[in-house]
């Protein structure tokens, strides 16, 4: 089950993807990371949708890795005593914590935090920004707004606070619940949503404790504003598009979209671009030509994956969407200009003995017609620093752990084998990646294969040696 691409494919599961055909069909047509997004379905729904999604990891032999997208705190109105009302451009509305259902004058906003944060002339957008408010005055329990732009509003819809650092945790109750279940069962990676400082990801990872690799979300432009301290502290990033787009006017998303590609490429952490890329596969059988070309300017950028969301978990099209943006990712790295981007975008090494033999990895593999490069592992660390390089050769992780040989399924180029137990010396290091590569598909009797590895054996963090072989 070899991938012939370098870029990942995660495809979140859901009502239209739940049993075991549809789970094994979505794998063999591309996609190597499932996201279970407890923002809906039950634990149960969960539960069973993992166990499934390990059952195709036996039958095809296959580390596969699965997303936990925690739903993080939904800010939202209250209820209305007639049904939706209608505000209207230049109308004052105010926002308050009285719990009675509200009118066209007024309603319900149960979220004294917001209150707590908010000041004059900051906006709110609600609806995902159909309609603008901005405050005129605000106390701890109200605010009167402007309607900025208005148009029709029903009841618990979304509000966002672009402009305003909220004194409030990324984790809920219903977060920490879901944590705590989703590790029981072993999920490979945590999505933390509405970062918003450095300190909410060392909150995530004081909780999970290496048990899983804990994953950014980046949609609040303040988490932007720190995106270095962010990156810093997490194991992978989401440019999540739809709330950034909200948050942010939409003719800058692309340029922070670029941006967060960069930094996670600079620091080596696998970064997921995300939101609306095949939306209209929900539907059609076909995507639109400027979703083509939206998924493909996130491959070109480097992104180490790309992410379907509605498309395969709701969408009428499931299959179609993930082997359509396998055949989309297929094209754009046949492109002689794509390597030429991936080159010319390089970003400096870290004065390190890793990133001094990975990027020997890389030299090595551009001047030799190497089959493969070969690296060991027990964390992930090497093969991360060595997909950070974004070599021509294939990389192929060759680790005793399978919990990091799931986590390495979202790393762009890495083709991870689980082996069932640490080799011992040289010798054995050499003869189990050529065996492994030969019986990969990554070469033939006489190819050249380069091996990348720790010394001493079995201790993670040493990258040290470098070693070129034949099959």
């Amino acid at each position: 089950m070899r991938r012939l691409r370098h870029a990942k494919i995660v495809a979140t599961l859901g009502p239209a993807s739940s049993d075991l055909a549809t789970i094994r069909a979505l794998f063999d047509v591309g996609a190597d990371v499932f996201r279970l997004n407890f923002s809906h379905g039950t634990h149960t729904q969960h539960q069973e949708r993992l166990e499934l999604i390990r059952r195709v990891e036996r039958e095809t032999g296959r580390p596969i890795g699965v997303l936990l997208d925690l739903q993080g705190p939904k800010l939202r109105v209250g209820t209305f005593a007639a049904g939706p009302v209608r505000l209207e451009a230049g109308a004052v509305f105010r926002l308050d914590l009285d719990p009675a259902p509200g009118d066209e004058r007024r309603v319900c906003l149960p979220h004294p935090e917001i209150f707590a944060a908010l000041k004059p002339d900051t906006d709110l957008l609600i609806d995902d920004g159909k309609i603008r408010l901005r405050v005129e005055a605000c106390g701890t329990d109200f605010a009167a707004t402007r309607v900025i732009a208005g148009g029709a509003l029903s009841e618990r819809k979304g509000v966002n606070v672009p402009d305003v650092l909220l004194p409030i945790s990324a984790l809920t109750e219903k977060d920490r619940r879901d944590l705590d279940f989703g590790l029981s069962l072993g999920v490979d990676w945590v999505a933390l949503s509405f970062v918003q400082r450095p300190e909410d990801m060392q909150e995530l990872r004081d909780i999970v404790q290496g048990r899983a690799g804990v994953m950014a979300k980046l949609e609040k432009p303040a988490a932007i504003e720190s995106l270095a301290a962010v990156v810093a502290l997490c194991d992978a990033v989401m440019v999540a598009r739809g709330d950034l787009g909200v948050e942010l006017p939409a003719e800058q998303v692309p340029r922070i979209q670029k941006r967060i590609v960069r930094e996670c490429r600079r620091a080596g952490k696998p970064v997921v671009v995300a939101t609306q890329m095949l939306e209209s596969m929900t539907q059609s059988p076909v995507p639109t030509r400027a979703e083509a070309s939206d998924v493909a300017t996130a491959v070109y950028d480097g992104a180490d994956a790309v992410m379907l969301s509605a498309e395969s978990a709701s969408g009428r099209y499931p299959v179609e969407a993930v082997a359509t943006m396998d055949r989309i990712l297929a094209e754009v790295e046949r492109d002689p200009h794509y390597r030429e981007l991936l080159d010319a975008s390089a970003d400096s090494r870290d004065p390190t003995v890793a990133d001094a033999i990975c990027a020997s990895l890389r030299q090595v593999a551009a001047l030799l017609p190497v089959a493969a490069m070969v690296t060991y592992t027990r964390s992930g660390w090497t093969s991360l620093r060595a997909a950070r390089e974004r070599p021509k050769a294939p990389v192929l992780s060759l680790t005793p752990n399978r919990d990091i040989a799931r986590r390495l399924a979202l790393a762009w180029g890495v083709h991870t084998v689980h082996l069932g137990s640490d080799v011992k010396n040289v010798d054995e290091m050499v003869s189990t990646a050529r065996s492994t590569a030969q019986a990969e598909g990554y070469g033939r009797a006489g190819d050249a294969i380069v091996i990348a590895a720790g010394m001493p054996f079995g201790k993670a963090g040493t990258t040290n040696l470098l070693h070129v072989a034949q099959l």
